[in-house]
């Protein structure tokens, strides 16, 4: 089949052949991909790719050679192949696969309209005056003469591992025995390669989701290799169609047939093992664990070591893999708190965090989130003492379920390591030690620095006894009883000692904070990042789900409040969790939103707001019991002037009001660090008083309840909310 030689056929695109394409689900149109592509267009082809799958839960189809109406693009054979081929190979950068590949000709023909010539008008010269018409495109009647053929994908079939062709003519060329082999095959040579021919493809792509099944999921290499490949992608599908089903039968459309329910018993049977979602893993199988330490400690090689499941060169090269700025891989030093995930397999083996094959190429946290059925997300904070009000405030917003507490084994501890005790300590977060860079450390050095930690951790601040763990089994005695132990652990990012016992103590925490109870609470979304201007998007806040959930779209949302303690009234465009897009957020998840604002609201967005769904209020006063702690002298009287960190708020407040509490309730003696003098109640360390705080700047969001921590460069004290005597409504 040839095309016509009139130019106005190749421009004229009105035919449709399909619905027009919607912004949501899990069908794409695409006209045409070309072979020459910037990484930069690459990577969006791949970011929507990954937008499909998750709306279709795993699965999508991808319309080549079709414009976004839903009309024919009216591309030769030739085009669509190779448009077909680039999406096959993008689709398995996203550990997916291409399940079928139908291209499709013959619903365009070509046919002659005759042309009707007015009485007393001549025919141009050019026109044959004996046949007068023009050629014109139509959509075949008889849709028998539609011709559909399945090709192999180019990267492989599940069902052959041997190899893959994607070589049409040799695909004609096959021998084909028994009935309907020759049928197949005269089919097979009826479908036009030459170029003209009109020519469209569906692709039906899958994503290799073995994890929701099986306890090993597979890798890119395995997958390239063909070992147990019909196996995932079977798996996937199961998954996929299980989690279709799970959705529609919770919005009734659909019931479940018995084939699913079969197919449902021979998973259960097969695996024995329930499919869960990535956002279940993300919320409630995710610990979160907050690295502390002095500068010189070894907390970036560390997290570097264990996301990448290389070990570190001794010069810094596991650290350069997880630092954000220049001038901290050029200095060595942390200045910014960040996180990064480390993924487990349900049996315990932690997901290496680059491609065993590309090891340049860094796995993305959807990639190991996706992976993963327990998930550990660590935090990176500051060990100077100048950042010393970062780590504080990363600290207090993380909601960290462990701190991981590094000692440079070489050198005793320092005063900055007796400030990460405390701190921690004053959060309630169970701590772990970690004596690091004990390879080649002299063992009268490393005796020292462990004997003076343990004095640390035994005074009345602290409070914790030391347990040396060496084996599994001290694992698994010291799990469950860190509210009174403190594991000490000797590891090395250059030879690997203790690392491997390191990662089977983290996978064995239980869940401390149960966020998952908070869902039933008003919705509360606490801002921790701003990005402004986001080409396409908007206006972007990440942070931390601390109660409640929420569906994007469907109501209306209020962030704030600004400097003037009103709320900005808006809807959340998207959201996206590690990387992946999704409509639903719950509590305990750390996420991203965009927001339709304005230019002008825009500007008015900070650090430390809070986006709540209803009764939104705002205060410049609140009232807290606290204790101030001991060490360093420090009197606290009305008008003492500190910083206070109450979760994601930071900012100057003032002393205006302060009460002694009743220390014979609390088994003190009456004149517990606490005293009258002439100008008023004086505070001393040791002592409880309620006092009265006013922000110096603005109001902020407080809740009854919220614990916080004040200081005036070093701490010096905690306390929690619990009264707000003025609230004033948005």
């Amino acid at each position: 089949m040839t095309s016509p030689n009139n130019s106005s056929m190749y421009t004229r695109r009105s035919l449709r052949v399909v619905d027009a394409e919607n912004h949501d689900g899990s069908a794409e149109y695409k006209r045409q991909v070309h072979k020459q592509l910037s990484t930069t267009r690459l990577r969006t082809l791949s970011t929507q790719m990954s937008y499909r799958l998750d709306e279709g839960q795993g699965r999508c189809t991808y319309h080549i050679g079709v414009e976004d109406d839903g009309c024919h693009s009216l591309l030769d054979y030739p085009s669509i192949s190779e448009s077909a081929w680039i999406l096959e190979s993008i689709a398995r950068s996203l550990n997916s696969v291409v399940l079928e590949r139908k291209m499709i000709q013959n619903e365009i023909v070509v046919v002659t309209k005759s042309i009707e010539v007015e009485e007393g008008k001549e025919v141009e010269e050019n026109h044959d005056q004996d046949n007068v018409g023009e050629l014109a495109l139509q959509l075949v009647e008889d849709r028998g003469e539609v011709i559909v053929v399945e090709e192999p994908p180019v990267l492989g079939s599940r069902s052959s591992s041997r190899g893959y062709s994607n070589n049409v003519d040799e695909m004609k060329e096959e021998k084909v025995d028994g009935s309907g082999g020759e049928e197949d095959m005269e089919n097979k040579k009826k479908i036009c390669t030459e170029e003209g021919s009109y020519t469209r493809c569906e692709l039906t792509i899958q994503r290799v989701e073995t994890h929701l099944l099986d306890p090993s999921p597979l890798s890119l290499s395995s997958l390239s290799r063909g070992s147990s490949f019909g196996e995932g992608v079977d798996g996937a599908m199961v998954a996929t169609e299980l989690s279709l089903m799970t959705l529609n039968n919770a919005a009734g459309e659909t019931e479940t047939t018995a084939a699913e329910e079969e197919k449902v018993a021979d998973v259960d049977t097969s695996h024995d093992q329930e499919p869960v979602s990535v956002q279940e893993t993300l919320s409630s199988r995710n610990i979160r664990v907050a690295v502390v330490g002095n500068v010189d400690a070894g907390k970036s090689t560390l997290i570097g070591t264990l996301t990448t499941s290389f070990l570190d060169d001794g010069r810094g090269s596991s650290r350069t893999s997880i630092m954000k700025h220049r001038h901290e891989i050029e200095s060595g030093r942390t200045s910014t708190s960040s996180s990064h995930l480390l993924g487990f397999r349900s049996s315990g083996e932690a997901i290496a965090g680059r491609d065993k094959i590309r090891s340049n190429k860094m796995k993305s946290e959807d990639e190991i989130a996706r992976a993963s059925f327990r998930i550990v997300t660590l935090m990176d904070l500051a060990g100077h003492e100048k950042y010393l009000k970062t780590t504080i405030h990363g600290v207090s917003s993380g909601m960290a379920d462990y701190g991981l507490i590094l000692v440079n084994s070489r050198h005793p501890p320092t005063h900055m390591t007796q400030h990460h005790l405390n701190l921690c300590c004053s959060y309630g977060i169970p701590v772990i030690v970690v004596f690091t860079k004990v390879d080649g450390c002299p063992d009268h050095a490393l005796a020292t620095s462990k004997k003076e930690l343990a004095k640390l951790l035994k005074s009345p601040d602290v409070g914790k006894r030391p347990f040396a763990v060496k084996t599994e089994a001290d694992v698994a005695t010291c799990v469950g009883k860190l509210h009174t132990l403190a594991p000490m652990l000797d590891i090395s990012c250059v030879n690997g000692t203790g690392l491997n016992l390191l990662k089977k103590l983290l996978f064995a925490l239980p869940k401390r904070r149960k966020h998952e109870k908070k869902i039933n609470r008003p919705f509360e979304f606490l801002v921790e990042d701003v990005f402004n201007n986001v080409p396409g998007v908007g206006s972007v806040v990440s942070g931390f789900v601390n109660a409640g959930e929420l569906t994007v779209g469907a109501t209306q949302v209020y962030i704030g409040p600004t400097d003037d303690g009103t709320f900005l009234k808006t809807t959340a465009k998207s959201a996206h969790i590690a990387r992946i897009n999704t409509t639903h957020i719950t509590a305990g998840q750390s996420a991203t939103l965009a927001f339709s604002l304005n230019k002008e609201s825009r500007k008015k967005l900070r650090r430390g707001m809070v986006v709540v769904r209803d009764n939104p209020t705002s205060t410049k006063e609140f009232d807290a019991e606290i204790c101030v702690l001991k060490g360093e002298g420090t009197t606290i009287r009305e008008s003492y002037q500190a910083y206070v960190h109450i979760l994601n708020v930071r900012q100057t407040a003032f002393a205006r009001n302060i009460e002694i509490v009743n220390n014979n309730a609390l088994g003190l003696p009456p004149s517990h660090g606490a005293k009258h003098d002439s100008e008023g109640i004086v505070l001393r360390p040791g002592s409880r008083a309620k006092v009265r705080f006013e922000f110096a700047k603005r109001p902020e969001y407080i809740r009854v309840g919220m614990r916080m921590l004040f200081r005036d460069g070093r701490v010096r004290g905690v306390g929690i909310v619990t009264g707000i005597p003025a609230v004033a409504a948005a």
